[in-house]
């Protein structure tokens, strides 16, 4: 149960927040601005939920400094450049513990003697760490994970439960895998017999890199090239439910949410933010600080900078126009005194 509770002072100061109203304030818990009650803090990111305030039981409220907003009798605000970003930092001063595991080898945990693990590792129950392996210090492998032989995980890394770290990868410093990812399964490569009768499967004899503070989300998968490495970038960040297939390779600091699809050998820039259910055909490349819409099918190359949506995905200027003139087709239709044909 949490049990923290700080004064409005206490938060603004810390977030370098300017106050607004009673400091004295007590919280004791975040939440949003329509379930929040007495002692909660909420937030206000935009002039949509200005109105909202009013009516909100929340104590307090971090709210952008340029949106209008007045505390009201008995409440306090703290203004900030950003309320999503400040947020952030609030949400870290009331977060649970999360379990940690004791330092050392569980006794339900197998470590082939040839694994290197570093200071303060800490291996859960049912681990298995195969030969030749490398644990940095400071690493976190709760139950039931595994990393097959000649891996490498970096140093402060969290590996959550089920979590499979295939034979030879390599997982930067500072990584976060949560539950179930999978890292270095073979890629998807597959070619017709000669007779046409069956499928030939492609070796995968590549690896998977990733660099320093990538974070990927539950059940996503990263596949092993079929030769060479595939690659995601350091403080790239990935959402559950992503297929990121063989060869690619992911730049820096992108953003890719969930169920999206990934082909191989498909490169990203640096920056890129992906929205959620996009597919990406195979040998395209996206340019850095590019940005896809949700559930657009990608099937050319992106220029750096560009924004694309749709199916298929093009400009959002032109997309938007496309979908505007759809809207207005049957009334077109109605006034032109055209009657669809039947098969239409």
């Amino acid at each position: 149960m949490n049990t923290i509770s700080l004064t409005i002072q206490t938060i603004a100061e810390r977030i370098s927040g300017l106050v607004v109203g009673d400091p004295t304030i007590a919280i004791s818990g975040i939440e949003e601005i329509e379930s929040a009650k007495a002692n909660h803090l909420t937030f206000i990111g935009g002039k949509q939920y200005v109105p909202l305030w009013n009516d909100s039981r929340a104590s307090a409220a971090l709210v952008n400094q340029d949106l209008a907003v007045d505390p009201g009798p008995g409440r306090a605000l703290i203004r900030v450049p950003s309320a999503d970003l400040a947020m952030a930092e609030v949400l870290a001063m009331f977060q649970p513990p999360v379990p940690v595991g004791s330092a050392g080898v569980h006794p339900q945990a197998a470590v082939d003697a040839t694994a290197i693990l570093g200071d303060g590792v800490s291996v859960g129950p049912g681990c298995y760490v195969g030969p030749g392996a490398e644990i940095g210090a400071g690493t976190r492998l709760y139950a039931n994970v595994t990393v097959l032989d000649h891996s490498v995980v970096g140093t402060r890394c969290i590996l959550w439960p089920g979590v499979v770290v295939r034979e030879r990868c390599r997982i930067g410093n500072g990584c976060i895998l949560h539950a179930n990812v999978s890292i270095g399964a073979d890629g998807f490569g597959y070619r017709p017999s000669l007779d046409g009768r069956s499928l030939v499967k492609i070796p995968q004899i590549g690896t998977v890199v990733l660099g320093d503070g990538v974070e990927i989300g539950a059940n996503s998968c990263v596949d092993r090239g079929k030769f060479s490495a595939t690659t995601i970038g350091a403080g790239t960040k990935i959402d559950n439910l992503v297929q990121i297939g063989h060869n690619c390779r992911i730049g820096s600091c992108c953003v890719i949410a969930a169920c999206t699809a990934v082909a191989g050998s498909v490169t990203l820039g640096d920056g890129v933010v992906i929205a959620g259910c996009v597919a990406l055909k195979d040998h395209i490349t996206i340019g850095s600080g590019a940005r896809i819409g949700g559930a657009s099918a990608v099937g050319a190359d992106v220029p750096a900078g560009q924004t694309v949506v749709g199916y298929p995905a093009a400009d959002y200027r032109q997309t938007l126009r496309q979908w505007a003139a759809l809207k207005r087709l049957p009334d077109l239709i109605r006034s032109a005194n055209v009657k669809p044909s039947a098969a239409s």
